[in-house]
């Protein structure tokens, strides 16, 4: 007789997960999940293990990104029904990575190996997750790990290595605590938790400069950023909100403030230019830019008045190389996969804006006012490999700019605030975070938030940003060591079980 306990409790764990991030914060909650989850492991059938996996991805999914939701509705011009049935078919497939990592370990590995090789699969699950068309990060377990004592571990393995760790001791407790085998539990850890405590003690980076940043919340409303008569408007609101900011060493504005293409800003563009190189300042602003030659479409970040070379009259010309062009595009909103079938469907797949084309993955820092920034465009902040890869030994700070307007007051934007503070953390450099209507806010080398606006108001934030020298081993090694390892033990422990069998 089958019994529906297992997977139902499955997917309640992975449910209750969602008050594990931000802003509830409730880390704790996360092993004490994944081991109620993982407790059920042993008493299904090995035929359906990828089914236990999968439910319990729909619960993690299904609560924690229900905030897609709102941008579904608000935007996308679907009925009710449409919007369930998209969001339904998002979570779905993005439960099929546990249930994937649940049912190569049962398949390859014995059962006394499990813990072992789950923390290895789960590691390179989440690396799919990241990648296969063209990857969704988010909710990756690490971020819940932010405010506790493993959150150490950051530094060392990254997000993901504390992923697979926080996944391995998990598993022990489920499945050791069942046999009583209570030292090994105490061992492990001890290893893990006053590890990561340790390891939060140890000063990686130290301080090297000191810029005063000030950063532009223009809070404009969805239904607003792309109406041609709102243009002027838009673009007087950040230039009268900039007045006041003219003393700063850097003024940054976020994602697209810019809401005209640069080649019709020119005049706009030039005046800012100018004025900011007067008043010995670097601006920083998003802008999109269409290439009349290639009839390619780029979500900008460019760099305006001085570049740090003591420019009288500032450095910006048009299509200057001073700039950075978003790579990591977000399916639907900027690009729309199988585009010739979809575009005609439903108004969701014809969004304004969602044409964009590619930056390059490797593209050079920005150079403002003598600080040299490495961008992340809004979801870029969730792919810490592309980030890394961006950011070099003289990189001083990290910029993402972003508008999060499409999700109102969800809980999607300080899961994304999250996401910025664990990057922060990982590479062992400040991140400041401009957007449009919140959240808005500078974070210090060790993840910690400085000053924050609050949502949906129109402000302005100024602080101290303490630039620093010095690499943690993440930002130095990456994920390879962990990659070695994990394929090593992955491959020992699928022998030693095959020997068992024998």
């Amino acid at each position: 007789m089958v019994t529906y306990l297992p997977y139902l409790l499955a997917a309640l764990s992975g449910a209750c997960l969602t008050l594990a991030y931000a802003p509830f914060d409730m880390w704790l909650i996360t092993p004490v999940a994944l081991v109620l989850f993982l407790r059920q492991w042993p008493k299904v059938p090995t035929k359906r293990v990828f089914v236990l996996g999968w439910c319990f991805g729909a619960g993690w999914f299904g609560a924690g990104i229900s905030w897609v939701h709102v941008s579904i509705a608000d935007f996308g011009g679907l009925p009710l029904i449409g919007s369930i049935a998209l969001m339904a078919l998002l979570c779905s497939y993005l439960a099929l990575f546990p249930a994937l990592a649940l049912y190569l370990t049962t398949r390859f590995t014995a059962k006394h190996w499990w813990p072992v090789a789950l923390a290895c699969i789960w590691f390179f699950t989440e690396w799919l997750r990241s990648w296969v068309l063209t990857g969704f990060p988010w909710l990756s377990l690490g971020y819940s790990q932010l405010s506790s004592p493993l959150s150490g571990w950051m530094p060392v393995v990254g997000e993901t290595g504390l992923t697979s760790l926080l996944v391995l001791l998990s598993a022990c407790w489920a499945l050791w605590s069942v046999k009583r085998q209570w030292q090994s539990l105490i061992l492990i850890t001890a290893v893990v938790v006053l590890g990561g405590y340790t390891l939060n003690q140890v000063p990686w980076v130290k301080a090297s400069h000191t810029y005063t940043v000030s950063m532009v919340q223009g809070n404009i409303p969805q239904s607003l950023r792309w109406v041609p008569e709102q243009d002027e408007p838009t673009m007087q609101r950040y230039r009268a909100l900039t007045d006041t900011l003219w003393d700063s060493d850097i003024v940054v504005w976020p994602e697209a403030a810019v809401p005209k293409l640069e080649s019709l800003s020119q005049p706009y563009l030039i005046e800012l230019d100018y004025t900011a190189a007067q008043t010995d300042t670097g601006l920083v602003t998003g802008i999109i830019n269409y290439n009349f030659e290639s009839g390619e479409v780029f979500n900008n970040v460019i760099a305006l008045g001085q570049s740090g070379h003591n420019e009288e009259n500032g450095h910006y010309r048009y299509f200057h190389a001073n700039r950075y062009a978003k790579h990591h595009l977000l399916p639907i909103g900027e690009f729309v996969p199988f585009e010739d079938l979809l575009r005609n469907l439903a108004p969701i797949f014809d969004l304004p804006m969602s044409s964009f084309s590619r930056g390059n993955y490797q593209q050079a820092n920005l150079l403002v006012n003598g600080a040299s920034i490495a961008p992340a465009l809004c979801f870029e902040i969730a792919f810490p490999r592309q980030l890394r890869a961006n950011v070099t030994s003289t990189t001083d700070m990290i910029l993402t700019v972003s508008n999060d307007a499409w999700f109102g007051r969800s809980h999607g934007p300080a899961q994304h605030m999250q996401i910025a503070q664990v990057r922060a953390k990982e590479l062992g450099l400040p991140v400041i975070r401009a957007t449009n209507n919140g959240i808005t806010a500078f974070v210090d080398h060790n993840g910690n938030i400085s000053s924050m606006l609050p949502q949906f108001e129109t402000a302005t934030l100024t602080d101290n940003v303490v630039t620093t020298r010095g690499q943690t081993p993440y930002r130095q090694l990456g994920d390879w060591p962990l990659v070695f390892i994990y394929l090593l033990t992955f491959i020992y422990t699928v022998k030693r079980g095959n020997m068992r069998t024998i």
